[in-house]
């Protein structure tokens, strides 16, 4: 089936579109996506190949995972969100722990985003979120990215806690992918829970990021926004 799934990619192929991509995902030296390599698929193109190839087998998917092709590695994910949601217990256990065994592999922002809540944010909503804590203290920037957006599955079910102790965490963080990530995840929060992020905001805004702060504040009305942006 590898042979395949890798032959259609091929065929859907296009150089422009990738050359956009290369841009879009700042894969120039020096930037947080250098060395990713894309071959020009559309988002579309790729869940519906995962959708195709969903059977693959998972040292089929570590293939994919290990490859400097950027849709390779997104349409690998895809697959385990895909089989995910099907799994069983034990099928679920086998593949949180995958996932959590090739973070290394899941290194751009749009790779994070749609795999992290929906895999090991959905595993861990009755199980003990400690992992989360590692990762938002690692020295790799898609750990810590992994580790806030995770948590977009438990704000879902009205649980905030681990969304404000990681923004806790990495309020000092240094990178502008994880001020967005923090700010966006405070943002769903508050949407579900006005009260929860104006509480939070009211102890951190003076010290967030402003980019965090941005993003949690658009959703409040215009007074608030004026107030905790004039710090």
């Amino acid at each position: 089936m590898l042979k395949e799934l890798l032959a259609e990619i091929k065929k859907d192929a296009r150089p422009a579109r990738a050359r956009v991509s290369q841009w879009f995902f700042k894969t120039k030296p020096g930037q947080y996506g250098h060395g990713d390599v894309f071959v020009g698929l559309t988002v579309p193109q790729m869940r519906k190949l995962a959708k195709k190839y969903e059977d693959l087998k998972l040292p089929d998917i570590q293939k994919l995972l290990k490859s400097k092709v950027h849709e390779h590695r997104f349409i690998a994910l895809t697959i385990l969100v895909f089989r995910f949601v099907k799994s069983d217990s034990a099928e679920k256990n086998k593949i949180a722990g995958f996932y959590l065994g090739n973070t290394k592999n899941i290194n751009n922002w749009d790779l994070v985003d749609t795999s992290a809540p929906y895999i090991l944010g959905e595993y861990l909503l009755d199980k003990s979120r400690q992992i989360l804590y590692t990762l938002a203290r690692s020295q790799d920037l898609w750990e810590r990215r992994i580790s806030i957006v995770s948590t977009l599955r438990f704000i879902k079910n009205n649980q905030y806690e681990d969304t404000l102790k990681i923004s806790e965490i990495l309020l000092e963080d240094k990178h502008d992918l994880i001020h967005k990530a923090v700010g966006w995840m405070l943002r769903e929060a508050g949407k579900k829970d006005e009260k929860v992020l104006v509480k939070f905001l009211n102890t951190h805004y003076k010290s967030m990021p402003r980019t965090a702060l941005r993003y949690a504040i658009e959703r409040l009305p215009i007074k608030q926004k004026k107030f905790f942006m004039a710090k």
